[in-house]
């Protein structure tokens, strides 16, 4: 069983052909889709065959209601805290040529509890993993519960992955804090600029190797350019990107973290689990919105 925590929005996606028109109109293609880096990850894993429960917190409201729904639909289990009196969380998604911009109202995300957290934790089978999204713990309405999830994994003999998941609130948190939060987990990853904030400047390879100083196995991906696994020991791996028609990069970094966490948790090598996650990725980019099709 893997337990992933972390946000659970819902998605503007505006997908436009040009670039934006300052004080004026650009013509786009608008959906409203369930969204969230912990949501989606967890929504790729079970649409690979992998059991899964998301923990969350969703206001009560329609869309807490909708998203939960579509969340059951996919198989994803359900361990989403409702707050009353509050919004769940939305964030509009500026995507084109390649390229997204995400604006991001965190609302109920934010009031995820601690308590709420460590029960679920707890709950969970024996040799089970924990997956955090790197949200919750860089933004300081959540952050209590993201590190009580990474408590109650290590109390409960959780492995442990975590998702870098931003540069700006990365570097804003501050590198040296969040590498001391994550410190000796198992498995961390992250995108270029995510390793650029954390690592320091380098190629993929050496920043992951770097990031080992720190947890036990690190992940630099570099998008359509593949990824590097490094390993503590010296131990290093890569693997392509896979070719496709690109539609849509929202979630490709979620669904990429799916594909590589099912393989490494089936026994296989790094080299093979860096191919799983390449291959949902692309998946991923040849679909319009985060999650998989339905």
């Amino acid at each position: 069983m893997v337990i992933v925590v972390g946000d659970l929005v819902t998605d503007v996606l505006v997908e436009h052909d040009g670039p934006i028109q300052p004080g004026s109109d650009t013509a786009a293609a608008i959906r409203v889709s369930g969204g969230g880096q912990a949501a989606n990850t967890a929504a790729w894993l079970a649409s690979a065959g992998q059991p899964v429960t998301l923990v969350a917190a969703v206001g009560d409201d329609r869309a807490g209601r909708d998203r939960v729904a579509e969340l059951a639909a996919a198989g994803v289990g359900d361990a989403i805290e409702v707050r009353p009196g509050a919004a769940t969380g939305s964030v509009v998604v500026l995507t084109g040529a390649g390229e997204r911009t995400m604006i991001t109202d965190r609302g109920a995300c934010l009031l995820l509890d601690p308590a709420h957290v460590t029960r679920a934790i707890a709950a969970a089978p024996p040799g089970s993993h924990l997956h955090l999204s790197g949200y919750p713990l860089l933004h300081a309405g959540s952050r209590p519960a993201g590190l009580a999830a990474l408590a109650a994994a290590r109390d409960h003999g959780l492995t442990v992955s975590v998702d870098a998941a931003s540069a700006a609130p990365l570097r804003a948190a501050g590198p040296e804090v969040f590498l001391a939060w994550v410190r000796g987990i198992d498995l961390l990853s992250c995108n270029a600029d995510e390793a650029d904030v954390l690592a320091g400047p380098g190629d993929p390879a050496t920043q992951a190797a770097r990031l080992t100083d720190v947890v036990q196995h690190a992940v630099v991906k570099r998008g359509a350019g593949g990824a590097v696994w490094a390993s503590r020991g010296g131990g290093s791996w890569s693997a392509p990107g896979v070719p496709v028609p690109m539609t849509d990069p929202t979630g490709a970094g979620d669904a990429f973290a799916a594909g590589l966490l099912r393989s490494w948790l089936a026994g296989d090598p790094p080299g093979t689990a860096l191919a799983a996650g390449a291959t949902l990725g692309a998946a991923a980019v040849q679909l319009l919105g985060a999650r998989p099709a339905s």
